[in-house]
């Protein structure tokens, strides 16, 4: 019962995109200054020969120990393309509070997957380059990226996609060990299902949820505020724009890491009494606050609240809905050069559809938008406030017409660039109604749930057995 969206982590691609196709030669078309001598595309300036001591030294830095695991080191050059990987992923502000914040966690995930690699070797367990391969070209998918498109985007970032990799192979065999070592344990049974299914049935007439997570185990009671701390942080960057399901990817303990966190739909009272507590308090595409809840602490995001089946339901199409006299705006620019090339127009339009989609399914809509230009140089955000409709032109006035309250018009053409209005009102939460699900998907359910729980325990146990020294 995964219900995905990937609206936003596509739109993480296409300001990707936008900063490295658009941004530079847009801000020197601005600035009037003079375009440096072209280079092939994709193609990074070489650097200036270092010295033998200075690269020397780099190659001590970059080979230096961080932290030991059983005797496995983490070397300087790991931490670093890690954390590089986290900033380009999650859009986190690249500044030294953020990198020492940063710095501890990606130790500890590190640690993680070397334990989980042992693991996996100790039980001869590998993975081979084509199910990286499959696991990658499904991301790529997601986000409408090629290969060579995501290895520009890297790079931009100072990573090896061989980082991106091994972060991915690591993810894989720690699911292949979770699921051998609990072979034949978890055994979800028609009486099961049957049970499962006579309980949703029984609570058709309660809300339900589409849950993502983040999860921070506390496996001491003495690391209870340092584990507190880190989700805070967590929280704190994803308020200032990271995308929840890459910042759960990187960082979250719980097997949903895999899916963004995402756990799928459950019920008013299925989860613990706190998390049920939040999420019952919740807006569709609210984030709660850092949870404290059985074995560590727990962010909570709701994707969308389906409304007891039983709810009536007004269904009104927003073309029904007629435009106020006044309203108020954000408007968005993706600048274009006086003559774009067909191929980059396309992929302009392509970004703006993507932009579009995030801001419109975003709880705020002109906060998302006022956002997106520090992740793409290349887009204008300009907050217009109440504004008469009647002194738009007639190609914003028709996109605004057929948008929601809170929603993000058509992009349409202009003199200027690619131009999106947004509504910046108090968006109107669509209420959809609650639909039993399949057999299949309850089964699907209850044996995540099951292994989920494990998975947590198995991961617990071997960092309580393990010799780590951090340096």
């Amino acid at each position: 019962m995964h219900s995905k969206n990937h609206a936003l982590t596509g739109l993480m691609a296409a300001l990707a995109f936008v900063a490295l196709a658009g941004a530079e030669p847009l801000q020197r078309e601005a600035r009037a200054e003079p375009a440096p001598a072209a280079t092939p595309t994709g193609a990074t300036p070489a650097p200036a020969a270092p010295d033998a001591k200075a690269k020397g030294k780099k190659s001590h830095e970059e080979n230096g120990i961080v932290a030991l695991v059983n005797d496995l080191p983490i070397t300087s050059y790991e931490l670093k393309q890690r954390m590089n990987l986290v900033f380009v992923t999650t859009k986190v502000p690249d500044n030294p509070e953020i990198k020492k914040k940063i710095r501890e966690q990606v130790i500890e995930q590190l640690e993680t997957e070397i334990l989980q690699r042992q693991e996996a070797q100790k039980n001869d367990i590998t993975i081979s380059a084509v199910e990286v391969d499959k696991y990658m070209q499904g991301i790529l998918d997601d986000n409408h990226m090629t290969k060579e498109q995501l290895t520009e985007v890297l790079a931009k970032g100072g990573v090896n996609i061989a980082t991106f990799r091994a972060q991915l192979a690591a993810q894989i065999l720690w699911q292949k060990a979770v699921q051998e070592h609990y072979a034949g344990r978890v055994n979800i049974s028609p009486e099961a299902v049957d049970a499962e299914m006579a309980r949703i049935r029984e609570g058709i007439n309660k809300a339900h949820f589409s849950v993502s997570e983040i999860f921070l185990a506390v496996d001491n009671p003495d690391l209870d505020e340092k584990v507190k701390k880190k989700v805070e942080d967590l929280a704190t960057q994803i308020k200032g724009g990271s995308p929840f399901a890459e910042v759960a990817r990187q960082f979250s303990q719980s097997p949903s890491a895999a899916q963004g966190g995402d756990i799928g739909t459950v019920y008013d009272g299925q989860l613990a009494p706190e998390l049920n507590t939040a999420l019952t308090k919740m807006t569709t595409g609210e984030m709660s606050t850092p949870i404290r809840s059985i074995g560590g602490y727990y962010i909570l995001a709701l994707r969308q609240r389906f409304e007891p089946s039983n709810a009536t339901i007004e269904d009104i199409q927003p073309a029904q809905r007629e435009l106020p006299a006044t309203v108020s705006l954000g408007r968005l620019l993706l600048r274009l050069p006086p003559k774009p090339a067909p191929d980059y127009l396309t992929k302009v339009n392509e970004i703006a559809k993507q932009i579009q989609m995030a801001v419109s399914q975003a709880p705020s809509g002109c906060e998302l938008a006022q956002k997106i230009p520090a992740s793409a140089p290349g887009v204008l955000y300009m907050p217009l406030g109440p504004t008469r409709v009647a002194d738009l032109n007639a190609e914003a006035r028709n996109a605004l017409q057929k948008t929601e309250i809170g929603g993000a018009a058509e992009p349409f053409r202009s003199d200027a660039g690619i131009e999106i209005f947004v509504r910046c009102e108090q968006k109107i939460a669509k209420k959809i109604a609650f639909k039993i699900p399949t057999r299949e998907q309850v089964e699907n359910q209850l044996f995540s749930e099951q292994i989920s729980a494990l998975a947590r325990r198995y991961q617990r146990d071997l960092r309580r057995n393990a010799n780590i020294e951090v340096r």
